[in-house]
């Protein structure tokens, strides 16, 4: 940061030299420190959580009409609800703050063309978001444009041309491309999750699989409910999921294209103690399943289907969980009296336990990112969600309830999903699940919307990848 001392020492220099190649030198470098300053102004802390959210203006999108309603879709309102989704984004990341339109007092045409960059800053807003979309020859082309009010600056422009029926997912996209430009970090809006749909009494729960946008938005049932489904998993390299389900009371697992709606079974499973997840690049699975009277964690090649054994202890080991990078190992075991996380290398050697702290450790999943892993601890009755890096230190503890589990990371490696259980009716006699997601932080804690109870929650990669 260039401060009043630096500024006046430089002019003094400048002063001192009369040789125009060493004022001219110094000019530049001035300019240079001066120009970074402004720009390091917009940027967002994300290890900060939702602390000093920065104040961002999202204008709607200018509509250029050509006819009203395409596909029973209003044209007219679409650049208002683009806006509106794009502000959900934002204020659901805790990061930022996206200001009240009444506040507005640039039309959204003329600010799309050039903002007054003054009269933004009046309301306190840092940054802008401008655009404006139009229908033609059955496209809808939309374009944005990212404003440092306080640089008085474009930060960055974009157009994307799909079809109409898509405009939901352009909202996300142009979320995600606004968030990696003000953070640094890869966006997460354009993700769908899947989770169990979850109705009825507690001892006869029926199950459905169901997926939905990230925000809660579109969702769709995947399976009727006639058998009880757990577990779902998204595939990292696409939207293949895998999910466990029981075929006249024998565990059978599945492989489903959310795309095609193509389904397959992998095989049955009779002892198994841990549903499937998926390697890094899609080509196994990794589950746990008790034979002979054990249980030991063993990997299927998906095009193969030969089963590899992995661990071979006297102990419980389950809850197997791949680095990104495919070479270790998160599980669980008991192997040391308590249910405690081990590590070891993707061929089952060298196993070390990272957990040492009070508790019991359970259902480790490796961050997308490789540097956490996060984890369900249960202590005097209580349940919590936490994280700690590869090797067990640093431990935090993010939320505690009553009963919660099954974390689940974003693309990015920035926010868990997973669900809550909770206690319902006057008594206390009934019970509610429900699914939250936190940042990594421990802030911005927020519930997401379901139609019906839900659990096992999974969150995709990006779509737009």
């Amino acid at each position: 940061m260039i401060n009043g001392k630096t500024y006046n020492l430089i002019l003094i220099q400048l002063k001192c030299y009369k040789d125009n190649v060493k004022r001219i030198l110094y000019i530049i470098i001035f300019n240079l420190v001066f120009l970074n300053h402004l720009q390091a102004l917009i940027e967002v802390d994300i290890t900060r959580g939702n602390l000093d959210p920065l104040p961002i203006a999202v204008s709607p999108l200018h509509v250029d009409i050509k006819s009203e309603n395409y596909e029973g879709i209003k044209i007219k309102d679409l650049g208002s609800n683009i806006s509106k989704i794009i502000e959900n984004n934002f204020r659901g990341t805790g990061l930022f703050n996206p200001l009240k339109k009444e506040a507005f007092v640039q039309k959204p045409d003329i600010a799309h063309l050039k903002p007054r960059f003054e009269d933004w800053r009046l309301i306190k807003a840092q940054a802008l978001v401008t655009g404006k979309l139009l229908i033609k020859d059955q496209k809808l082309k939309v374009e944005f444009r990212l404003w440092d009010l306080t640089a008085a600056q474009e930060m960055t422009a974009l157009a994307f041309t799909t079809t109409p029926s898509n405009w939901r997912r352009v909202a996300h996209i142009i979320s995600d491309k606004i968030y990696e430009r003000l953070t640094g970090e890869e966006g997460y809006f354009d993700t769908r999750i899947i989770y169990v749909a979850e109705s009825g009494p507690k001892d006869q729960r029926v199950k459905k699989l169901a997926i939905m946008d990230q925000d809660g938005s579109n969702n769709k049932y995947l399976t009727l409910g006639n058998e009880l489904v757990l577990t779902p998993r998204f595939n990292p390299t696409n939207q293949m999921v895998t999910y466990m389900s029981y075929f006249r009371n024998m565990p059978r697992v599945y492989l489903l294209d959310i795309e095609t709606g193509t389904q397959e079974v992998v095989g049955n499973f009779p002892g198994m103690t841990f549903a499937p997840r998926f390697s890094p690049d899609g080509k196994k699975i990794i589950m746990s399943f008790a034979k002979d009277g054990n249980s030991d964690i063993y990997t299927m090649d998906l095009d193969t289907r030969v089963v590899e054994r992995i661990t071979d202890h006297s102990s419980i080991d389950t809850s197997p969980s791949f680095s990104p990078d495919g070479k270790f190992i998160a599980f669980n075991s008991d192997r040391s009296g308590l249910q405690q996380i081990y590590v070891m290398r993707s061929d089952g050697s060298n196993v070390k336990r990272i957990t040492f702290g009070k508790g019991i450790y359970g259902t480790p999943v490796w961050s997308p990112r490789g540097d956490l892993i996060a984890f369900t601890k249960m202590h005097k009755g209580r349940f919590y969600i936490g994280v700690m890096r590869i090797d067990g230190t640093g431990e935090r503890l993010l939320t505690e309830n009553y009963y919660q589990e099954a974390p689940s990371w974003s693309p990015n490696g920035r926010v868990l999903v997973f669900y809550r259980e909770t206690k319902a009716g006057e008594k206390g006699e009934g019970f509610s699940a429900k699914l939250w997601s936190i940042d990594i932080t421990g802030y911005n804690e927020r519930r997401i919307s379901t139609k019906t109870d839900a659990s096992d929650p999974s969150w995709s990669s990006l779509l737009s990848k």
